[in-house]
């Protein structure tokens, strides 16, 4: 139903199209999402890089931090709507589930996330290969982190495979775990509402 190969084979290929051009959404249906969900991660990476330059100043790393806190939420945002497309497929195919079956306590949205995050950072550090300023010590370093990636990405999409598979055999059940996030919510996070307070 879901081919997770395609998930991995996707995440790798558009980061690397996106360094030499826009963002875009190749994709159609459930891979779509996908690859939105991963945009946000791209963009997360390369602010996080900004908010690390020792010559930012201070108006450089407040835009950064703002960019960062976008990204992320809309990063955590898409995860829930990957979960609840696998919801959605999971009733268009009338997969019928014992409640009494178990649970997974991390979801498949929740594993794509981390599968785009290997993907960038097998990307980047990649990329270290091809320096000329640095000693043999240094490849020998980014290599070993390739090899560790990779058996990572390769351990977590066999591992995603099976679950979705389960889920959509009906021995696991599937929930799209809320994470509720509050700092972003004017009427939740302490400092903004009680600002908005004594502002009035």
């Amino acid at each position: 139903m879901i081919d997770v190969q395609k998930i991995v084979e996707m995440q790798c290929e558009t980061v690397a199209h996106w360094h030499t051009q826009p963002i875009d959404n190749p994709c159609q249906g459930f891979l779509a999402d996908v690859c939105k969900q991963h945009s946000f991660n791209y963009q997360l990476w390369h602010e996080e890089d900004i908010a690390r330059s020792p010559d930012a100043d201070d108006s450089v790393i407040a835009r950064v931090k703002r960019a960062i806190d976008g990204f992320n939420q809309q990063r955590n945002d898409w995860i829930e709507l990957v979960d609840d497309h696998i919801a959605r497929m999971l009733e268009e195919n009338n997969v019928q589930v014992d409640e009494t079956v178990r649970i997974n306590t991390e979801t498949p949205g929740s594993v794509i996330d981390r599968l785009s995050i290997l993907a960038l950072r097998i990307y980047h550090l990649d990329e270290q290969l091809g320096r000329e300023d640095v000693k043999q010590e240094h490849f020998e370093k980014v290599r070993h982190r390739i090899a560790v990636c990779k058996l990572q990405q390769d351990e977590l999409s066999r591992e995603l495979q099976l679950l979705l598979d389960d889920m959509f055999a009906g021995r696991i059940r599937h929930r799209t775990y809320r994470q509720l996030k509050m700092y972003n919510d004017a009427t939740l996070n302490p400092y903004l509402y009680e600002k908005q307070t004594s502002v009035a």
